[in-house]
């Protein structure tokens, strides 16, 4: 999840469009008066840590998951520790280094990635607190990571090139070298609270979360429900399957959770001209943008409108043309309601507090059952049902 968040593609003279550009681009969609016109109340409102702001970097799916783990502590009663969401994305970017490797340079190459990698990193490598590893070791105080990942992905094109015949025995010390530079040593020890951790010791003693007990999900029509299948988009690296559910599972899985005290990770398409960060609202109106006259597209947000009713037919073409791209990784924290009586998602994201709800927004369940990618549960959130369906214990 990285083209919205920060679009790094392949040459060092795209490394242009950062996160705080996208932001700009997003606020275009947007009206002065939205805030005065959508009056929103609390159904289901679970607790969270603050609001952060992954800056000029495309680690949405490590800030959203990683608060996610959060959520996950208070709601297993411990105090929840601000865990550091670049020590999560410097384990991906070593294990992705060997898959690029690997497979000859033949994937994209980028800061992206999905919610399942925030798990496999703290299942392999464990967590750190972001007072211990902030990853800012390159003379910035916010990510601003332009430089840094073009020069990985011209040192890993060089190795792929294979100059020598074959590979030499030092590029993975060399590349993580490299990585270490940029975002800082993971020391071997450190000392929190009084007491000493390694990574997974703090994971294991301190988070305490058990990575086999979440679920990722998505729904394709394409393919069998109930089972795992394959999850194409282009930041799973990993290639890591997706338990396929029925489209209105979607949303029946979303609220059960909520309801029952579970939050959500969520990876959705926020390209839409209709998903305004700047007044914190996403809906799916009933006309598309380029069938809108002037003054319906500067109305878009003055306050609730009638949506569009959304079908798995129209989910999965939105899929298959394009049209619906793994953009974002976002954090599902409640429900809210509209002055209509209809029903919204609160939404946590990462990109700082200077939109209309402090860093929320609401989210109509009509764009989460169109636009979502993925999302990521403790399958305790699951309905009892849908667990048995998956075959999940």
């Amino acid at each position: 999840m990285k083209k919205l968040a920060l679009l790094f593609i392949v040459a060092l003279p795209l490394f242009t469009l950062a996160q705080d550009d996208l932001v700009k681009k997003l606020d275009a969609n947007k009206s002065d008066s939205a805030k005065k016109k959508y009056i929103f109340k609390d159904v289901v409102n679970l607790e969270r840590t603050s609001v952060k702001n992954q800056a000029s970097s495309g680690t949405c799916w490590s800030y959203s998951t990683n608060s996610f783990l959060e959520s996950e502590m208070i709601r297993m009663g411990k105090t929840p520790v601000d865990l550091s969401e670049i020590y999560t994305a410097r384990c991906e970017y070593l294990d992705k280094a060997d898959v690029y490797v690997q497979l000859h340079g033949h994937f994209s190459w980028g800061d992206g990635g999905e919610c399942h990698d925030v798990i496999n990193m703290y299942a392999k490598y464990g967590a750190m607190p972001q007072s211990v590893y902030t990853g800012l070791n390159y003379g910035t105080t916010k990510n601003k990571f332009g430089e840094f990942q073009a020069v990985l992905k011209g040192m890993l094109d060089a190795i792929v090139a294979n100059h020598n015949g074959k590979l030499t025995p030092v590029w993975k010390k060399a590349f993580t070298d490299v990585v270490d530079d940029y975002l800082g040593k993971v020391p071997e020890k450190f000392t929190w609270e009084g007491k000493e951790y390694t990574p997974k010791t703090f994971a294991e003693k301190v988070v305490g979360i058990n990575p086999k007990d979440y679920i990722e999900m998505s729904s394709f029509t394409n393919e069998p429900y109930y089972t795992k299948v394959p999850f194409l988009v282009e930041d799973n690296w990993a290639m890591q399957k997706v338990y396929n559910v029925k489209f209105n599972d979607i949303i029946d899985i979303i609220d059960h959770a909520l309801k029952n005290g579970y939050t959500v990770a969520w990876a959705a398409d926020v390209s839409e001209k209709y998903f305004s960060w700047k007044n914190g609202v996403a809906f799916v109106p009933e006309k598309d943008w380029e069938d809108m006259d002037d003054s319906e597209q500067k109305a878009l947000f003055n306050g609730p409108m009638s949506e569009r009713v959304i079908t798995s037919e129209m989910r999965q073409r939105a899929y298959d043309n394009y049209e619906t791209t793994d953009d974002h990784g976002m954090h599902i924290v409640g429900i809210s309601k509209d002055q209509n009586g209809k029903e919204y998602y609160i939404v946590k994201n990462s990109w700082g507090i200077k939109n209309d709800y402090k860093g929320y927004i609401h989210v109509s369940k009509a764009y989460v059952q169109y636009k979502t990618t993925a999302f990521l549960i403790h399958k305790g959130g699951i309905p009892e049902d849908i667990r048995a369906k998956l075959g999940v214990n």
